[in-house]
């Protein structure tokens, strides 16, 4: 992640209050939960299997890049740690646990790809590596994000081996419920005692991913309405009609952090798009949210970032500490943008929108079609911020188109969101071709996208293959 920009509070401070208490269990409190049901369901999971071992494109491109990643092998040893360190003034070490986190997610997304055993057992050895170990994350305000983004990225790659005869479950489920979600939903509590304007939209953000994820993997309804309650209204920069203040006429919404800098706005539109398809997945429709609030951000987000004009209102946000120092920060206009920079979140935001909804979304379709195939962690650099995301989404997000009327909103099974009421999608766009009209279709963009992709200057030619047995 980028330096982040907020108030500290020392080296070593970890002091909270009592966190939430976790609810009961989903199976005792109404209908369970979906399993697998975070970023991927088993249908997800079959449809990239059988579309690799097909050789289609662009699954074979997004897999070739999945096993060129160093952390996608099955040679991959843990290196747990009791205490992980994020933040200035302190022994940081939390790039062991992130790049640890992303070789679990990494071997499991391969094994059930493949179904060889050596990768699940791989991503087994070291989610319960550091299950075993690891107690608590200290250091600056920084140490909310670790909480967040480790949180969420830990819980996806447990989920994925959640059935392996050797995976600790019940550790793991420890794990989230005492390391990974106090310091998420105290951050949403009391945003480390400053004043709520003082955080941009993604520290909220990775602090609702790790909360709706902890509820989701730990089964605990409650937690899961707590994400979703905050997203939609919660009075920090990252729920969703903070994060995207204005929705101007052409349909394209206003992303507050684009008037901070392109890296924390893509950042932030990957981890809204993070919790819209984990609750998606949980029967819960937040794409569709306030007339598809989320998105006329993203196209926004995407627009500017290919180059494109997009308009910004000019906003002041309050900043300092509840009871201590206090300021303020005025954005006059957008960020300046450098159209090479990316990073994998479009496949999964554009093919929501334009496949499972049918809705047009030119300015999405060309971002995913540039950034394609899209890798993971290590493909981005050795820094926090290419580790943000979990990434694959050419191999993972991507789908056939379904008739939008004919799909039920609610793909993993559930009958209803965490308020009893049947998932419902909303989403108007204005007249014409597109919510932003471009003169660049749909179909043109996913044409590039499953073509030949880019990588390294160069072009990966894939061969048709099969698995055997």
């Amino acid at each position: 992640m980028l330096k982040a920009t907020g108030i500290g509070i020392g080296a070593g401070a970890t002091a909270l209050a009592t966190p939430t208490a976790l609810a009961t269990p989903a199976d005792a409190a109404g209908a369970p939960l979906a399993h697998p049901g975070l970023l991927h369901t088993r249908a997800d999971l079959d449809r990239m299997a059988a579309k690799v071992k097909a050789g289609a494109r662009p699954y074979a491109a997004g897999f070739a890049k999945l096993t060129a990643n160093r952390h996608a092998q099955s040679g991959w040893r843990p290196n747990p740690q009791a205490v992980v360190y994020r933040g200035s003034g302190t022994p940081e070490n939390y790039r062991i646990l992130y790049n640890d986190i992303h070789a679990a997610y990494q071997n499991a997304l391969r094994y059930h790809v493949t179904g060889e055993e050596a990768h699940a057992d791989t991503a087994v050895a070291i989610l319960n590596a550091w299950s075993g170990k690891l107690t608590g994350l200290e250091g600056s305000a920084d140490r909310f994000l670790a909480a967040g983004l480790y949180g969420y990225q830990f819980a996806n790659a447990a989920e994925l081996v959640r059935e392996h005869g050797d995976f600790d479950l019940g550790r793991a489920r420890e794990l989230m419920r005492n390391v990974f979600h106090p310091l998420s939903d105290d951050f949403l509590t009391r945003h480390n005692n400053a004043v709520v304007t003082n955080y941009w939209p993604n520290w909220d953000l990775t602090a609702i991913a790790c909360v709706l994820a902890t509820g989701i993997f730990c089964d605990e309804r409650a937690v899961v309405e707590r994400a979703v309650e905050y997203f939609k209204h919660g009075d920090g920069m990252g729920s969703v009609k903070h994060a995207i203040p204005v929705v101007h006429e052409d349909g394209l919404g206003e992303w507050v952090e684009a008037g901070r800098d392109q890296g924390h706005a893509l950042l932030g539109v990957g981890l809204m798009g993070t919790v819209c398809e984990m609750a998606w997945n949980q029967g819960i429709d937040l794409y569709g949210y306030d007339d598809s609030r989320f998105l006329k951000g993203a196209q926004y987000v995407a627009r500017w970032s290919l180059g494109g004009d997009v308009p910004y209102t000019a906003n002041t946000r309050r900043k300092g500490a509840i009871g201590g120092w206090s300021g303020s920060e005025t954005a006059s206009g957008v960020a300046g943008v450098d159209p090479s920079m990316t990073r994998p979140v479009w496949a999964m935001i554009a093919n929501h929108y334009t496949k499972r909804r049918g809705l047009p979304a030119s300015y999405l379709t060309r971002a995913a079609a540039k950034a394609a195939p899209e890798g993971g962690g290590g493909d981005y650099g050795p820094n926090s911020g290419g580790f943000d995301q979990l990434g694959f989404g050419t191999l993972a997000f991507t789908r056939d188109r379904v008739e939008a009327a004919a799909e039920a909103p609610s793909p993993s099974g559930a009958a209803s969101d965490a308020r009893g009421a049947r998932p419902h999608a909303s989403a108007t766009p204005v007249p014409g071709d597109d919510l932003a009209a471009t003169g660049f279709g749909d179909a043109v963009g996913w044409a590039a996208a499953a073509g030949v992709g880019a990588v390294a200057g160069g072009l990966l030619l894939l061969r048709r293959r099969g698995w055997g047995g």
